[in-house]
């Protein structure tokens, strides 16, 4: 369904009947996506304006300045320093944050943040993945966890989710996203937010969270980390902007504005996204921070003489514009570099800012300090943050376990080589099989290798036959300067070592992909197959006959089209997590049904680069039989490997029965969608029953397709379940390119089934 509108509507509701259970007579999707932010608690603003009435100019500069760990001094601490990030060691939490309260002349606490992106010490799936189980509770279960034991060393802000939504596979971190579609992205950003801040987020165990990169940082040019964007009006508002309106409407408190420029715009500079959407018509009263250096970026680099800095966007000729700039467009905190501390007293003087805006920045960031409870609690329990049960619980263990499971994706599985029976000799060979280091996949938190298991590890727990393994070949990171294919698989010496194990097996696991430190931050590629010699790996163990099932670890879509028709099975397990192998291994061995479903498009070639589901139409679609179409002149066929929505299961489902209860709806009306999910297979399975939505006839072409409801629903043999969608007015509307919500009559056509290329089909007429 619809994402929000400026108003701050979010969605029409989902009810679903039979073997569903429905909390509070609501689905997943729309529990996720109700509103929890609440109007400020008036002792707080009062603390807060009382507080801002006593600091001189100094300290208001100080409360803007957000420090890295390696920044940090005591007399940093002493002056009353507004925030440090990534300092994780508790004892010197503790050690910044008594200089502040006992020793600066306010006794203000320091907010301490950190990345703590798919868990802090139990690793869950990277983002990506999470989103492949289109199950809201693994985002929320991830969240829960990784607040909890962040807070516990004393850490109270994270800087997660991430929401961009991202058409660009080259990008690394689309690992850190839901994928391409602002749907999906919203509900599983509002679950995180939800799961990390709880319903107060000044409880010992929560945190406050920071929902980035504000705004367009997924889709840069080129897939570049850190480039261009550039986008119409309408697309702004209806493809990336609504995961950060549900996350706000969820009650995220903080937010980071972005590297990039958007627009010509640096995003920490830009008074149109900060503060006319996220602040006004948002009504958001939390505080932006500025990514990293992300301020400074925005100054002109000097030409012909010694840096002083990073710099780059050249919409500011110096540090005093670009602080003077940042600030009035809407920045309230400033990461690493120091411009608006450094320059703020003479920046007043000169009217460059006004003290009304300094005033508003810190009270903001006060604001925020009030909430999480600082002022009451600042310190940390030491004895909880040095015990080690305070971390990967045995419980903490099986969530993540469970939600590897779920993420899972089976994209083939050609004479149902899976899965395999656990009694039989298996051989284990690729590169990652028994990397534990790999399974934690970027942006790992305190993860530690020691902590996770491999697939190695995971097949030999649950196997009753012998298991072996063999490498084949290295798979490692390289950086610059020797970013070649060098450790990524570059040499065949291992290939006849793999070929013995896999002749001299009942039944092989190859286990293959991307280190990961390939995708993430600043870890773009050009070449999205994969690396080194994998594929003639595959397809020399594929030679043997032997029952072959490809695991893919991955953080991004892949360029698969050499791979697929040379492997009988192949599961995307992208990066699992602390519980990897354990989650594989029960996925191989059908413990687990693999229900998950692709939150992003499988591209044939890198070269159809962007390829999305939701694009608009042409007037000339792709037809490979005519040239003056949209096609590819070297590719014959105009579909993705894998479209958005797809993924098998052990079983198969019929999703069918779509009806509605009414052929019309007025501009104020709703009407509900109706579709029954049959198991029509011989085990039990899940299955993401999805509904899409295109409006043919509109005043700005519309997407051939947008997601608008799913919920994922887990059937025994012959088990029938009703799944039913209430649309509305929020569904059917869209923003045109003066920033104005519409709703506006006609034909509106429904699609329901398994993924986004369902047929079953229905339509409904817009009235007045």
């Amino acid at each position: 369904m619809s994402i929000a509108t400026a108003a701050g509507l979010l969605l029409g509701s989902l009810a679903v009947a039979g073997s569903v259970v429905a909390l509070g007579g609501q689905s997943s999707d729309e529990a996720a996506l109700a509103p929890t932010r609440t109007a400020a608690d008036r002792g707080i603003e009062r603390k807060v304006n009382a507080l801002l009435a006593r600091m001189t100019t100094a300290e208001k500069l100080q409360q803007v300045q957000l420090l890295s760990d390696g920044q940090i001094t005591d007399a940093d601490a002493k002056a009353g320093v507004g925030g440090v990030f990534s300092l994780t060691d508790p004892e010197k939490i503790d050690h910044y944050q008594r200089i502040a309260v006992e020793q600066s002349r306010l006794h203000i606490p320091i907010l301490f943040a950190y990345d703590t992106i798919h868990g802090y010490r139990t690793i869950f799936p990277i983002p990506l993945g999470a989103a492949s189980s289109f199950d809201p509770d693994v985002a929320k279960a991830d969240a829960t966890i990784g607040a909890r034991e962040s807070a516990t060393v004393g850490i109270k802000q994270i800087y997660s989710p991430m929401v961009d939504v991202s058409h660009e596979p080259r990008w690394g971190r689309i690992a850190e996203g839901a994928g391409e579609d602002p749907y999906l992205n919203s509900v599983m950003a509002a679950a995180r937010v939800k799961g990390a801040q709880g319903n107060d987020y000044s409880a010992r165990d929560k945190v406050v969270t920071s929902v980035k990169h504000y705004v367009g940082y997924g889709q840069p040019e080129g897939g570049r980390d850190y480039n261009t964007t550039d986008m119409s009006e309408q697309r702004l508002r209806n493809l990336y902007l609504p995961p950060f309106k549900a996350a706000i409407d969820a009650g995220a408190d903080t937010v980071m504005c972005s590297f990039n420029s958007i627009n010509g715009v640096p995003g920490c500079a830009n008074s149109y996204t900060e503060t006319t959407i996220l602040k006004k018509q948002w009504g958001f009263d939390g505080f932006i921070e500025s990514d990293y250096t992300a301020v400074a970026e925005t100054r002109a680099c000097p030409p012909r003489t010694p840096d002083e800095g990073p710099c780059g966007h050249g919409t500011a000729a110096d540090g005093p514009q670009a602080a003077a700039n940042a600030l009035m467009a809407g920045t309230d905190s400033e990461m690493v570099s120091t411009y608006i501390r450094d320059y703020g007293k003479q920046l007043l003087a000169d009217g460059r800012i006004s003290r009304a805006r300094l005033d508003d920045a810190v009270r903001r960031i006060l604001r925020v300090k009030f909430r999480a409870g600082l002022f009451d609690h600042p310190y940390v329990d030491q004895t909880k943050a040095t015990d080690p049960a305070s971390f990967l619980t045995d419980d903490d263990r099986a969530a993540a376990r469970q939600a590897a499971g779920k993420s899972m994706v089976l994209l083939k599985n050609d004479e149902d080589v899976l899965p395999l029976d656990p009694s039989r000799s298996t051989a284990v060979i690729g590169p990652l099989g028994d990397s534990a280091h790999d399974m934690l996949g970027p942006w790992w938190g305190k993860g530690e290798d020691d902590d996770a298991v491999s697939v190695l590890t995971g097949i030999k727990a649950q196997a009753g036959g012998s298991v072996t393994y063999t490498p084949g070949c290295e798979v490692a990171d390289v950086d610059p300067p020797d970013n070649t294919v060098a450790g990524e698989c570059g040499s065949d010496d291992g290939f006849d070592a793999a070929v013995a194990a896999a002749q001299g097996a009942d039944q092989v696991v190859l286990a293959v992909g991307e280190a990961r430190g390939m995708s993430g931050e600043a870890a773009s590629r050009s070449d999205i197959t994969l690396p080194g010699l994998q594929e003639e790996l595959i397809r020399r163990i594929e030679a043997t006959g032997k029952p072959v099932a490809v695991v893919l670890f991955n953080g991004r879509p892949l360029d698969l089209s050499d791979v697929v028709d040379d492997a009988p099975a192949i599961l995307e397990a992208w990066f699992p997590g602390v519980e990897a192998g354990n989650a594989v291994a029960d996925v191989l061995f059908g413990e687990v049904d693999p229900g998950g479903k692709l939150p992003v498009t499988f591209p044939q070639r890198v070269g159809q680069v962007p390829i999305y589901y939701n694009h608009e139409p042409t007037g000339r679609p792709c037809d490979v039989t005519q040239k003056y179409t949209s096609r590819y002149r070297d590719l014959r066929t105009c579909d993705p490997l894998f479209p958005f929505g797809f993924g098998l299961s052990y079983t198969t489902f019929d999703v069918s029965d779509l009806s509605l209860s009414r052929s019309t709806m007025s501009r104020s009306g709703t009407v509900t969608v109706s579709m029954k999910v049959t198991n029509t297979g011989d085990v039990a399975g899940d299955e993401v029953a999805q509904l899409y939505l295109h409006d043919p006839v509109a005043s700005i072409s519309q997407p051939v397709r947008r997601l608008v409801g799913f919920e994922r629903v887990s059937l025994d043999p012959g088990e029938s379940t009703t799944v039913q969608f209430h649309l509305d007015r929020d569904d059917v509307g869209f923003y045109d390119n003066r920033g104005k919500f519409v709703v506006e009559t006609g034909r509106i056509d429904l699609y329901a089934g398994s993924d986004s290329t369902a047929t079953d089909s229905a339509s409904l007429t817009v009235t007045r």
